[in-house]
């Protein structure tokens, strides 16, 4: 599994750049699993983001004047959770600042515990979003994607933040061929764009079909399966896991 795992990730890798090793593929695993929480958190719990938060703060402003189905008090809950994830995030991320194996393992394995909190919570309810459930969801997603957010950023591989995917699009469409440009890891890129929509378009299937906690449980089982395999990965202390240069 881990070499297959290896040469899996070698094809995500533009020549001379493998010094990431299995990382691109670890983080496209949670770039689903955003799409599927933000399935979750926008058609599940009121119109409003746990990971974009450019769509919430947009949120926020609609809901002050009054914009339907749009909540301040839910968006100020999400953005507040998610900052303390990325506060978390950023701790964990100097704690294991020279080893990128160990700081995603850590990272995945606490988002794997806050997801289980809301698999529970909506399991109590048989998926019913009483509004106990609604900001518990909120609260403990919210900060899991905070964290995510944060890690991906210090783990620094290009193209892959694993929660919006704005500069990633321009970046397709900037650096083309058309543009003058030389395309730079555009598999990669849209790679990104495309676990995204599929996990997005998982995720509302089953929640517009009345699966939240499915859903949820789908997230949870991606994230404890890439604690585990960056774990067995990272195991040897590989080259990737330095810091990039």
């Amino acid at each position: 599994m881990r070499r297959l795992l290896s040469d899996v990730a070698g094809t995500l890798a533009p020549r001379g750049e493998d010094r990431h090793g299995p990382l691109p593929l670890l983080m496209l695993t949670l770039t689903v699993v955003t799409g599927l929480i933000d399935a979750v958190s926008f058609l599940g719990l009121g119109h409003v983001f746990v990971a974009n938060m450019t769509g919430n703060v947009v949120f926020l402003g609609f809901a002050l004047v009054g914009a339907a189905n749009l909540s301040v008090l839910a968006s100020l809950v999400s953005l507040a959770a998610f900052l303390v994830g990325a506060l978390a995030g950023g701790r964990l991320g100097t704690r294991f600042a020279t080893h990128r194996g160990k700081l995603l393992k850590t990272a995945t394995a606490v988002q794997t515990v806050l997801v289980a909190v809301t698999v529970a919570a909506a399991a109590v309810t048989d998926g019913r979003v009483t509004t106990g459930v609604q900001y518990t969801l909120i609260v403990f997603l919210g900060l899991a994607m905070g964290l995510q957010n944060a890690v991906a950023r210090r783990l620094g591989v290009p193209d892959l933040t694993t929660t919006v995917l704005t500069l990633t699009l321009t970046g397709l469409a900037a650096d083309s061929p058309p543009a003058g440009g030389a395309a730079p890891r555009s598999g990669r890129r849209i790679l990104s764009v495309l676990v995204m929509f599929l996990g997005a378009l998982a995720g509302a299937q089953l929640v517009l079909h009345g699966h939240l906690v499915l859903t949820l449980g789908l997230a949870l089982l991606l994230l404890a399966l890439t604690s585990l395999m960056t774990h067995r990965l990272s195991a040897a202390a590989p080259a990737w896991t330095r810091p990039p240069s």
